[in-house]
């Protein structure tokens, strides 16, 4: 019998949030035509954005952070596939561990590992080379969840967990950047993700339903389904801000 995968392991999607290839291969094309000597990705997962920003900018260096080591062994894996091991680095670790400057900081989703999303955005602006791009993505509300809506989320969840789109800015600006685009996820880049999240696991249970593992696999499929579809749906969306400093 074998062995269920990890809920969440990501092995059907490119990349862990909601993000289509063409809102990721233009901001790749806009980031990498600046010409980055030094790339940081804080919070990188198994590095798949990073590592189309080494392939576009063929003179950087980068260095991808991240605790959880499943992710960081894909990353290297993935690193070594398209050639770029050389210039490419995943480490295992806090990223509030790590203060050195780039001139491109990454941090897509990541933001509680330095605290707050204004507590994120103070830290990374310290690591932002003068000159430099921040490429900061961060979930936020659509709009005012109900009560029901929270109910149905994560145990806890409360409105004030979470920033409004302005807000973000707001904390951004504050924090000494200035914001050279604002955008945030579609609906269909959200149902990519949500669906591609659990694919892999739904596709084992349908060949494997007499496993000993597989009910509690399908309670968490289920609790999953009942967050997105329930809870966060329309409600939950996610910003990416291009942020830049002073030279």
């Amino acid at each position: 019998m074998t062995t269920p995968p990890k809920l969440g392991a990501g092995t059907r999607l490119d990349f862990h949030g909601p993000l289509s290839a063409d809102r990721a291969g233009r901001l790749v094309a806009e980031l990498a035509a600046r010409a980055p000597a030094t790339v940081v990705d804080y919070g990188c997962g198994w590095g798949e954005f990073l590592l189309r920003v080494m392939a576009a900018a063929p003179g950087a260096q980068g260095t991808g952070i991240d605790v959880h080591g499943p992710d960081i062994v894909r990353g290297r894996a993935l690193a070594a596939e398209r050639g770029l091991s050389g210039r490419a680095v995943f480490v295992e670790g806090p990223a509030a561990d790590h203060t050195e400057r780039a001139d491109l900081v990454l941090s897509l989703g990541a933001y509680q590992a330095f605290g707050s999303i204004p507590e994120a955005l103070q830290a990374l602006r310290a690591r932002v080379s003068p000159g430099g791009r921040l490429l900061f993505g961060c979930e936020v509300w659509e709009r005012t969840p109900t009560e029901s809506q929270l109910a149905a989320m994560w145990p806890g969840m409360t409105v004030e967990e979470c920033l409004y789109l302005p807000d973000v800015v707001d904390a951004a600006v504050a924090a000494g950047f200035r914001p050279l685009r604002v955008e945030t996820a579609t609906r269909g880049e959200w149902e990519e993700f949500e669906s591609g999240y659990g694919a892999d696991a739904e596709e084992w249970l349908l060949a494997n339903p007499g496993h000993p593992e597989a009910a509690d696999l399908r309670a968490q499929l289920d609790e999953h389904l009942s967050i997105w579809l329930r809870g966060t749906r329309d409600v939950f969306g996610f910003g990416y801000l291009t942020l830049g400093v002073p030279a």
